[in-house]
């Protein structure tokens, strides 16, 4: 990944705050928000119907017309359009600026005849992106707002659409909320499976070959587990302080579908907390392997320096010319009819000696 690409993944993960001292409710766009586009479903028991491309004009005149009235926009650049929606369900200006105001942190705000929810989505899996989706929730009606194109709804749509009788056309819209947050919750699975399937594969390498370029997987998995961590806490607790709150618009039978939802957030937090314990051992194995490793580089190393230690200096006393006419103590082997084979032969027998040596003490 080059410095480039590092710099950009961390500006997108930068909140996104209204200036200083500005006044609360303000609504100030991204610069480099989507451009905003509204989808209405309209939904009754025996039927439903969806305007792609719809207006501001089209959820006025559909506001009480219909038991269910679910209004998606994507994109967040037309603040005007998000205050005008805002008007029309009576949302609290707070949790507009929050809708806004991008890398917010999951959480539940309950008003008077409304709840405000926000839930992270994986964006993109390959390059680690979060989304922020905001839901409001209110006696008959669900305004979910998006960063940008793409979610895991599309199996809610085909249920509402669908002609047989089902949950969605009939429960209400806490249900509905329900159905979206589940599909989102789910929705980690997949890359959290993903991922400890690459980390067992990374820790066979390992057990039978320990290589540098795995450290660095270890750590970009590391912190991807970090990062997921600090999403699917504050939605457990989200998901919790929805499910005890006594608002009227929440029921007692959608509390139930909703538990089931808390527990799967918890059993991925759990996978994500083995996968950190597991990521952290490993990084620690591969340290040690690769210290190990080094270490025996530097045993083959000494071992072979202590092998030809002996022959050096073998070769260097003979090496130094004495001499034998001068006197008998001047290296007589120099005179030696068979002294050169004599002398490799000697060499070779003490490094021989030596390596014996060294495997009877097991350190080859």
């Amino acid at each position: 990944m080059g410095k480039s690409e590092t710099i950009g993944m961390r500006a997108r993960r930068r909140s996104k705050r209204s200036p200083i001292g500005a006044s609360p409710g303000t609504l100030i766009a991204d610069p480099a928000a989507r451009r905003s586009e509204l989808r209405l479903t309209l939904i009754s028991p025996e039927r439903s119907r969806t305007i792609e491309q719809a207006s501001i004009d089209d959820v006025h005149a559909n506001r009480d017309r219909w038991p269910i009235l679910w209004l998606d926009c994507t994109g967040l650049a037309n603040v005007d359009l998000i205050a005008g929606i805002g008007r029309i369900f009576n949302l609290h200006p707070l949790a507009l600026e929050d809708v806004v105001n991008t890398g917010q942190r999951p959480k539940v705000d309950f008003f008077e005849d409304h709840a405000f929810i926000v839930v992270k989505m994986i964006d993109d899996a390959a390059t680690h992106r979060y989304e922020q989706i905001s839901l409001f929730l209110g006696g008959n009606f669900i305004v979910t707002f998006q960063e940008r194109e793409g979610d895991p709804f599309d199996p809610v749509r085909k249920r509402i659409e669908s002609s047989a009788p089902n949950r969605l056309r009939t429960r209400g819209a806490d249900y509905l909320a329900y159905a979206l947050i589940d599909a989102i919750v789910d929705s980690y699975f997949p890359p959290i499976e993903a991922a400890g399937d690459i980390v067992d594969g990374i820790e066979d390498e390992m057990l039978h070959k320990a290589h540098k370029h795995q450290m660095r997987q270890l750590h970009e998995l590391r912190r991807d587990a970090n990062v997921l961590k600090g999403v699917l806490w504050p939605m457990r607790d989200a998901l919790a302080t929805l499910i005890r709150n006594d608002a009227p618009f929440v029921k007692a039978e959608t509390k139930i579908f909703l538990n089931d939802t808390l527990d799967h957030s918890l059993r991925q937090i759990e996978l994500v907390e083995t996968q950190r314990d597991m990521l952290t051992g490993l990084i620690e194995m591969h340290l040690s392997l690769m210290q190990a490793r080094t270490n025996d580089v530097i045993s083959y190393l000494t071992i072979v320096s202590v092998i030809f230690m002996p022959l050096t200096f073998l070769v260097g006393v003979w090496g130094m010319n004495f001499d034998p006419a001068a006197s008998p103590w001047n290296m007589p082997e120099l005179k030696a009819y068979y002294g050169y084979p004599s002398a490799l032969l000697f060499m070779v027998l003490v490094a021989a000696g030596l390596i014996a040596f060294f495997k009877w003490k097991r350190w080859l």
